[in-house]
């Protein structure tokens, strides 16, 4: 008798467990299904993009619309080198980026140095007011920015899009990079500062190293911005030579029906490949520091 029900009951815990096998197998199902179905729908545009760039122009308006080309165009790139300086506005919007991102980097990286380390009168006060800041919307600080330029005679050069980052005007940098200091134990500090080490010497042999993350999430973040912006490289360059990708693919767009051989042609597949040219590069930035940037906005919340 006491063999059966131990049976059963052997014969209840292996049904339990396979039981909650399947539940967590079905679980992992569901998650992944809908992971997939989202991550489909969210590339959707992207690979719309790329099959358009490749089409003829007499499939751009078939209905319904052919999901890839009958046959890929690949001269289709090298025409857009031809409408306009592509690689120049390429080069000019790799200057912009990577010496913007330097003095990002740098500026932001001193003032959240001073936030999180050091101790003086207001500290809390400036602080909050740095980031109130980021509630400014640029409209209403482009006009005096425009003055001062203009007086400096900086209008058509990169000196507007350079220069005010290395004064940390990031407040959103600046956050980030404070809340990821302060998860750095103070005892480092204590440490080199009994070996003799500055404030300076501090920050750069010992912290620096240990915040990695958080220099290369920033540093990311501000190539984005830069590389993708559009409205202050509008407002301060007037010529072409001097124009960045993304006002360069909206100047694009102004030249169809000019008169000549051009007159009335359809651009939308050359719009689309040069829009992946100007995409792709930030892509392939963004894949091979991704897990720097995953852990560098992880950690900076860990400790306010």
């Amino acid at each position: 008798m006491a063999t059966g029900e131990a049976s059963a009951r052997a014969v209840r815990v292996v049904t339990t467990v396979r039981q909650r096998a399947v539940q967590r197998l079905i679980g992992r199902v569901l998650t992944y299904g809908l992971v997939i179905a989202l991550a489909s729908l969210f590339f959707l545009p992207f690979f719309w993009t790329i099959t358009t760039s490749l089409k003829r122009v007499d499939e751009l308006y078939v209905f319904p619309p052919p999901l890839f080309p009958e046959m890929p165009m690949w001269e289709n790139y090298a025409r857009v080198f031809q409408k306009i300086p592509m690689e120049r506005f390429l080069r000019n919007s790799a200057v912009v980026a990577t010496l913007a991102t330097i003095g990002t980097v740098a500026s932001t990286t001193l003032v959240a140095f001073g936030f999180a380390r050091k101790r003086f009168p207001g500290r809390e006060l400036l602080f909050m007011v740095l980031l109130s800041t980021m509630m400014l919307p640029d409209e209403v600080t482009i006009i005096p920015k425009f003055i001062l330029f203009k007086e400096f005679g900086w209008i058509d050069t990169y000196w507007p899009l350079i220069f005010p980052d290395y004064f940390g005007i990031g407040a959103f940098y600046v956050f980030l990079m404070r809340q990821f200091l302060m998860t750095v134990p103070r005892d480092f500090d204590e440490a080199a500062a009994i070996d003799g080490a500055g404030s300076l010497r501090i920050l750069f042999m010992v912290l620096l190293p240990m915040i990695m993350p958080a220099l290369i999430t920033v540093g990311i973040l501000s190539v984005l911005n830069h590389w993708n912006d559009f409205f202050h490289p509008l407002i301060f360059l007037n010529t072409r030579e001097n124009l960045t990708v993304s006002v360069g693919l909206r100047y694009f767009t102004t030249i169809r029906g000019a008169t000549g051989a051009d007159q009335g042609e359809t651009r939308e597949h050359l719009l689309m490949a040069a829009s992946l040219m100007a995409a792709v590069p930030m892509v392939v930035v963004f894949f091979i520091a991704q897990r720097y940037f995953v852990q560098g906005i992880v950690m900076s919340g860990l400790k306010g």
